[in-house]
């Protein structure tokens, strides 16, 4: 399904990407030197890409991929049925979420980085609107 690669972001949602762009995580930097410059087979993903009222952690909009980086405060219940609700939201939209936890990027990288190459070679890509 063609999508948006922002849908309709507000201002406010893009400047908070913008500043979520400077101050990244630990874990998120170290996913994002693997990812960057199209490193991981090809791929390019943005950083920190604003889409409607969410900002994603990495998004290949080729593949309609999102992945996220989950670090403590994504175990508490009313975060968890937050994250419910915006990974709905995206499938809805044709996009597909990937979630890893920040110790998966941490202690296990090599296999977050598979998991991800096999996520995009198990759909093709996407035509863009």
């Amino acid at each position: 399904m063609p999508h948006s690669t922002r849908g309709k972001a507000t201002a406010k949602i893009v400047q908070a990407a913008r500043t979520l762009r400077t101050e990244p995580t630990p874990t998120e930097d170290k996913l994002w030197k693997e990812l960057r410059g199209r490193k991981l087979v090809g791929l390019k993903f943005r950083r920190q890409h604003p889409y409607e009222r969410f900002v994603l952690d990495f998004f290949c909009v080729e593949h309609g991929l999102v992945l996220e980086v989950d670090g403590g405060v994504h175990l508490d219940p009313e975060q968890r049925a937050h994250d419910r609700a915006r990974t709905e939201f995206l499938q809805e939209r044709g996009i597909r979420v990937l979630r890893f936890r920040n110790d998966e990027v941490e202690d296990n990288l090599l296999v977050v980085l598979q998991k991800i190459v096999e996520a995009t070679r198990a759909s093709p890509p996407i035509p863009l609107s």
